[in-house]
């Protein structure tokens, strides 16, 4: 027998109110929002959501927003029956696809501004793209009032965004951030992987080859600036332009200290991986196709300790 199809729910108020009836009555209701263009990542987020919750969310809207003015929003890959089916294999409850006029009323007016972590790296190559983020993950937060949200790692500025907001805002949602999906040759699954030629995808595990290459040279007690030399250098022999390279704090995506990495806890009402020394995070582009991913370091002692 086919798995049950997820309830496709179009206008906000419809999806509140059945999200809202559930925790009503004691349901434990789970979140993950996404654009669409579903792969086994988001599957794996579905796939926990349903394990721990009674009941399963899962949102499709490509956010205009979030995209700056050169940005592929038209181009970006769009397959809600394909999404569905796949959801309906997870047994998720509840697929929630608004329109953007839903979703951004006629003379809407209100964005979210974030800072700290917000502001380097694809904060600074993509001026607005968290306000757009923010806006709407606080905008599906209200609408679909979940007990926990799901995130997958491959984005790490953007859940280390999320849940300083979540803190800052005092939403009643727990962030639960889950380890990246990656390939048998270790490229992170993306719905932009779609666009790459044969050959750009052959190039593009140069960037998970530089996070490997930084994983061993950190572990070795390697100085952070030569590590960033080599991950980009790494990069560029596999023929990718590169955006950033980088080893930083976790938490606050700040340039480590020379006493060592501050590694507090996440924040409060979140769920996710264990502490961290640092992460190394890299971005390039292949043509026109723009892929980041990360790598979380184990904590290493500062250098003259036992």
């Amino acid at each position: 027998m086919s798995p049950a199809a997820p309830m496709l729910v179009t206008e906000p108020a419809a999806i509140a109110a059945l999200v809202g009836a559930a925790r009503d009555r004691g349901r434990r209701v789970g979140f993950v929002p996404t654009m669409g263009a579903l792969h086994e990542g988001h599957a794996s987020l579905a796939a926990a959501a349903v394990e721990a919750c009674d009941d399963v969310a899962v949102s499709i809207f490509v956010n205009p927003t979030q995209f700056g003015p050169h940005e592929d929003f038209q181009r970006y890959p769009r397959s809600l029956e394909a999404d569905c089916r796949l959801l309906a294999a997870r047994g998720v409850r509840w697929v929630f696809a608004p329109t953007v006029a839903a979703m951004y009323p006629p003379g809407n007016a209100t964005r979210i501004v974030v800072e700290g972590p917000a502001l380097p790296f694809e904060g600074a190559l993509r001026p607005g793209h968290f306000s757009g983020v923010a806006t709407v993950v606080h905008r599906l937060f209200r609408l679909v009032p979940a007990d926990r949200a799901y995130f997958g790692a491959k984005d790490w500025q953007q859940t280390v965004v999320v849940r300083r907001m979540v803190a800052d805002l005092g939403l009643p949602v727990t962030i639960v951030v889950l380890p990246t999906v990656r390939e048998a040759d270790g490229l992170a699954l993306s719905s932009r992987n779609a666009y790459l030629s044969a050959d750009e995808r052959r190039r593009a595990v140069g960037l998970h080859a530089a996070l490997v290459e930084a994983d061993s040279g950190w572990s070795a007690g390697t100085p952070v600036e030569t590590l960033e030399a080599r991950m980009r250098r790494m990069i560029e022999a596999h023929g990718i332009a590169v955006d950033y390279a980088s080893i930083v704090d976790p938490e606050s995506l700040a340039p480590l200290q020379p006493a060592g990495p501050d590694t507090g806890s996440p924040g409060a009402g979140c769920d996710g991986p264990a502490e961290s020394g640092a992460i190394a995070l890299v971005a390039g582009r292949l043509g026109r196709t723009r892929l980041i991913d990360n790598r979380l370091l184990a904590t290493r002692r500062p250098p003259g300790t036992t």
